[in-house]
């Protein structure tokens, strides 16, 4: 039975508009025993999205419905499918006060949360990493190569890992190698291990869990998981948790890439 801890809901504005009660039928379908909604948590306030749509996120005056009809149907689908309420919520760096002060304010609401970087500050603007090709390659001149934002991303995952957000702090580290999705058109020569490995040392220190997460097996220019199974297994010799997530934003989404994944280091 499967565990997936990382599914967004319609009430994500890049995502599609099926209902939640669709997902958990489709989870029971697939033979979920437990699902965390993990929806993209409002963007600090005074952050402007750098995304063409605005859509990275859901808004804050969405979040009293989005807890409410989670509570509700947790209790409804209680005997068969374990439901958790929880919040994907970015590290942005120069706005930790503002993520702190969120977390403080909708942690004691939340039973599962994923700590993630999407967002990268070039010196003078914000970009969305992982939003196109075209703007990744956008970065990849600003930052003045492509070994220049695979720093600037991993220094970042660094400080979100190391950061102090207070007591609901997510206690799990979304798709660690995301900077890796165009990997296929924009091929990075360093050992990825380079970057990687200091931080999976940290995060078995502060006693965190990674995100094992299939949705880059669904993206044409990466085809692998986040992380690949070689980070993966590093992760497991150092005896940090491994949870699935599917990173699904439809009901459809739910269980993508985990055929591909190595299960037996699923936590």
């Amino acid at each position: 039975m499967i565990i997936d801890k990382h599914v967004h809901t319609h009430y994500c504005p890049h995502g599609s508009t099926d209902p939640l009660e669709r997902y958990i039928e489709q989870a029971l379908a697939l033979n979920y025993r437990e699902i965390s909604f993990t929806e993209h948590a409002p963007l600090p306030k005074n952050f402007i999205d750098p995304t063409p749509e605005k859509d990275s996120a859901m808004s804050l005056d969405q979040m009293s419905s989005y807890l409410e009809d989670l509570c509700r149907l947790k209790t409804y689908y209680s005997s068969a499918l374990k439901v958790n309420i929880g919040l994907e919520v970015d590290f942005i760096e120069g706005y930790e006060k503002e993520t702190a002060s969120f977390l403080d304010e909708y942690g004691p609401f939340l039973d599962d949360s994923i700590l993630s970087v999407h967002f990268l500050w070039s010196g003078k603007a914000y970009y969305c990493m992982d939003y196109s090709e075209e703007t990744f390659e956008e970065m990849i001149q600003m930052f003045g190569g492509l070994s220049k934002v695979y720093e600037a991303y991993f220094s970042t995952l660094k400080k979100s890992i190391v950061t102090d957000l207070g007591k609901y702090k997510p206690g799990r580290i979304g798709h660690i190698t995301l900077v890796e999705k165009f990997k296929r058109k924009f091929p990075h020569e360093q050992d990825l291990s380079d970057y990687v490995l200091p931080l999976l040392d940290t995060i078995a220190d502060k006693g965190y869990e990674l995100d094992y997460n299939g949705a880059g097996f669904t993206k044409s220019l990466c085809l692998d998981s986040y992380p690949p199974a070689s980070i993966a297994l590093e992760a497991y010799k150092r005896k940090i948790p491994l949870v699935y997530g599917s990173d699904a934003h439809s009901a459809k989404g739910l269980m993508q890439g985990y055929q591909q994944l190595e299960r037996t280091l699923l936590d």
